[in-house]
């Protein structure tokens, strides 16, 4: 009897081997199901796929890498689709959102500034934080008072370098020929602090290796929004819902903290100045400022980090971005435009 239960215990164990075995040779085919499809045409231009528009002359929300668009968009983009239960297809409409929406190219764009936008598209509330802000090594760097004496780097001829000029005066500012300049100045301890548009700066800092902190905004944050067109209600509801799920769970704040280093988080800031001035014949004159990469992969983090291209696959089992590079195949996505228009 005793060999009998012996024979029986060991015949049980064998089968379970045998499915472990059977799950193991089989995982490298493993699909996950597939989530059912929450909006299909007439309200999506395409069955199964959320076509959505970025401007690849916006790195690090959208670039060019290793041949495919790549970016914080194209990865919230992924990510959207998936909770719609979508494929996603990536497109280059360039920075005429209103076009390519009213066109039927795309089914959204993202990247929309909000103090930007268009009358022609509906904007869901901002997804993203943006602004001019003042970057220091240390987040107990203190706010400068315009008296102060307090130095400041950007980059040369830059809107951020024009608000440092209006509110401290052009002795205080050091202009150098790249965002990297700028914090390289930071780091070398010759500035006190940096100016330069939140997202990007965070950007270039995170691929020099350097650790900032945003200690006071001069301009009042603004934001990045999704634009729909303004007839679409129910792609409105069901992208807008999708995105702000987004938001709040904090997917977003993990594709941030990918390609910045850190989740953006400018509420509470104290802001110098108004912004007005970025408005007058000189800020108009100010061009985009731009962060050079150091080091960074094309997924925005250190190769080390192991963070690869997370949040850029569908759920549907397919590779998330099938990218359309209409106009910008000579873009880098390793320069950023900062300050965008």
């Amino acid at each position: 009897m005793r060999r009998r239960i012996l024979v029986m215990v060991a015949a049980a164990a064998l089968a379970c081997m045998g499915l472990m075995l059977c799950g193991c040779n089989g995982s490298n085919n493993y699909q996950p199901p597939l989530k059912e499809a929450t909006v299909a045409p007439p309200v999506i231009g395409e069955e199964g796929t959320l076509r959505v528009g970025v401007n690849t002359e916006n790195p690090p929300l959208a670039g060019m890498g290793s041949g495919k668009i790549i970016g914080i968009d194209v990865d919230i983009a992924a990510a959207m689709a998936d909770s719609l239960g979508l494929k996603v297809s990536i497109v280059d409409v360039g920075s005429d959102a209103a076009a390519a929406i009213a066109e039927g190219k795309v089914d959204v764009v993202m990247g929309i500034d909000a103090a930007n936008a268009e009358a022609d598209y509906w904007t869901s509330p901002s997804y993203l934080p943006t602004g001019i802000a003042l970057f220091a090594l240390s987040p107990d760097a203190g706010v400068p008072a315009p008296d102060s004496g307090a130095t400041f780097a950007a980059q040369v001829s830059s809107k951020s370098a024009w608000a440092v000029s209006n509110e401290f005066g052009q002795d205080a500012l050091t202009s150098t020929n790249s965002l990297s300049d700028a914090f390289a100045a930071l780091q070398a301890g010759t500035v006190q602090y940096v100016a330069a548009d939140a997202i990007i700066g965070l950007y270039a800092a995170h691929g020099q290796g350097l650790d900032v902190s945003v200690v006071a905004m001069l301009m009042k944050p603004s934001g990045y929004c999704m634009a729909v067109s303004a007839e679409n209600a129910d792609l409105q509801q069901a992208a807008g819902d999708a995105l702000a799920n987004l938001v709040s769970n904090g997917t977003i704040d993990v594709i941030e903290r990918k390609w910045l280093g850190a989740s953006v988080a400018l509420d509470g800031l104290q802001v110098i100045g108004d912004g007005s001035a970025l408005t007058d014949e000189g800020g108009d004159a100010a061009a985009d400022d731009q962060a050079a990469s150091d080091g960074t992969d094309e997924s925005g983090s250190s190769e080390a980090d192991g963070s690869g291209d997370s949040g850029s696959d569908s759920g549907n089992g397919d590779s998330g971005s099938d990218s359309s590079d209409d106009s910008s195949g000579d873009s880098d996505g390793d320069n950023s435009s900062e300050d965008e228009e």
